[in-house]
C-alpha cells in the first residue's frame, strides 16, 4: 500500500502563518496536519503502508522535506519527495508522484482531516470518501445508485445534484490504471476550468467498467483558514482526550491546565490558566495569562494576556502590562 499526499499549495488563506510554514505542517493537537492525516489513514488500511509520497512546492525547503520523511519512517514507511512547481489541478498534482502510482494507492489531499470507524476494503476498484453536508456547492460531489455504487462525479455544482461531498481522500486498487488515465488528460490537454481535474480521470475509469464505492466518514475536519483550523484543533482534542496530552517536562507554577488540552515538551506555565481546547508547542512560555480554544506554536512567549480563538505562530511574543486596579461596585472593564 502507498499513500500519496499532494500538498504543494501555498496556503494563501492561512497567511501570515504560511509565509514561513507550509500549511500542512501547522499543528493540530500537537502534531502537524499532514502527520495526523497519514496516521489516521494508516489506521484504516488493511495492508502495511510501504511508501508515503509527498508532493510539495520546491520552495518548502530541506527542513520540511526532512520532517516529512521522518513522519513516514515513524509509521514504518519510506518517505519520498516529489515537486509540483505550478498549481495545475488535482490530477496534475498526483501525476507528479507517478513513480508511486503502483498497486494499491490512497491519495489524500493534506488540507483535511477525518474520523472514521472502518477498515479499508482493498478489493474494491476504488473508494471515494464522502461526507453528507448541507451546502455542497463549493465541493465536488458524487451521485450514487440503488446498489451503492457511484454513478456521477460533479465538480462544484451550482444546482443541487447530491449532498455527498468528496472530502479529498481516495483509494485505488490499481495505481497504474490511474496513472494512465491522468496521462491521457495531460497528453490531450483535457482541462476543466483551466486545470487538470482528478474527477475527469475518475469518469474515464468508470466508463471503462471500473466501479467506485463511496466511503463515509463520521467527521470531516477542514483546515482551510485560521478560524476553521482552530475549530478543527478543538474537535480533534475532543477525539483524543483519552490520550496523554501533557508532557512530563512541563514546568507548572501556580497554574492550571483544563483538559482537553495539549501541552508540549519544555513548556513553562506561570500564574496561568490554559484550556480547555488549547494546543501549546514545545518550549513556549506562558506567564500571568489565560488561554482558551487556541493554538500556540513552538518557542513563543505569552505574558499578561487573555487569549481565545487564536492561532499564534513559532517564536512569537505577545505581552501586555499588569494592571493595578481599584474597581468599585457595578463597574466593568472590557
Amino acid at each position: 500500500m502507498k499513500i500519496i499526499v499532494p500538498m504543494a499549495g501555498m496556503g494563501k488563506r492561512m497567511r501570515p502563518h504560511t509565509l514561513t510554514t507550509a500549511k500542512p505542517l501547522i499543528p493540530i493537537a500537537g502534531k502537524p496536519i499532514v502527520q495526523r492525516l497519514v496516521e489516521d489513514i494508516v489506521k484504516v488500511c488493511q495492508d502495511p503502508v510501504d511508501e508515503i509520497a509527498y508532493i510539495i512546492h520546491p520552495s518548502f525547503g530541506k527542513s520540511v522535506e526532512d520532517h516529512l520523511t521522518q513522519v513516514a519512517e515513524s509509521l514504518g514507511a519510506k518517505g519520498t519527495i516529489h515537486y509540483q512547481s505550478e498549481a495545475l489541478g488535482t490530477a496534475h498534482a498526483i501525476m507528479c508522484a507517478e513513480s508511486a502510482l503502483k498497486g494499491n494507492v490512497v491519495v489524500a489531499f493534506a488540507d483535511t482531516l477525518f474520523r472514521a470507524d472502518f477498515k479499508l476494503d482493498n478489493q474494491a476498484d476504488g473508494i471515494i470518501w464522502v461526507k453528507q453536508i448541507e451546502d455542497p456547492r463549493q465541493f465536488g460531489v458524487v451521485k450514487v445508485n440503488e446498489n451503492g455504487f457511484i454513478t456521477d462525479f460533479v465538480e462544484k455544482p451550482e444546482q443541487f445534484v447530491s449532498d455527498l461531498a468528496i472530502i479529498g481522500i481516495y483509494y485505488f486498487k490499481d495505481g497504474e490504471n490511474l496513472a494512465a488515465e491522468i496521462k491521457y488528460l495531460l497528453d490531450n490537454n483535457i482541462t476543466e476550468k483551466g486545470e487538470f481535474q482528478l474527477t475527469n480521470a475518475l469518469e474515464n475509469m468508470q466508463k471503462k467498467g471500473l466501479q467506485f464505492k463511496p466511503g463515509t466518514v463520521s467527521d470531516w475536519l477542514d483546515c482551510g483558514n485560521k478560524s476553521i483550523t482552530v475549530d478543527t484543533n478543538t474537535r480533534y482534542l475532543d477525539f483524543i482526550q483519552g490520550e496523554s496530552l501533557v508532557s512530563k517536562t512541563v514546568n507548572l507554577s501556580n497554574s492550571l491546565i483544563i483538559q482537553p488540552s495539549y501541552v508540549g515538551e519544555g513548556v513553562v506555565l506561570t500564574n496561568s490558566i490554559v484550556g480547555p481546547y488549547v494546543s501549546i508547542g514545545d518550549n513556549t512560555r506562558v506567564e500571568n495569562s489565560v488561554i482558551s480554544n487556541s493554538i500556540i506554536q513552538k518557542n513563543s512567549v505569552i505574558q499578561n494576556k487573555v487569549i481565545a480563538s487564536s492561532l499564534i505562530g513559532n517564536y512569537a511574543k505577545i505581552a501586555g502590562k499588569p494592571t493595578d486596579v481599584s474597581l468599585g461596585d457595578y463597574s466593568e472593564i472590557e
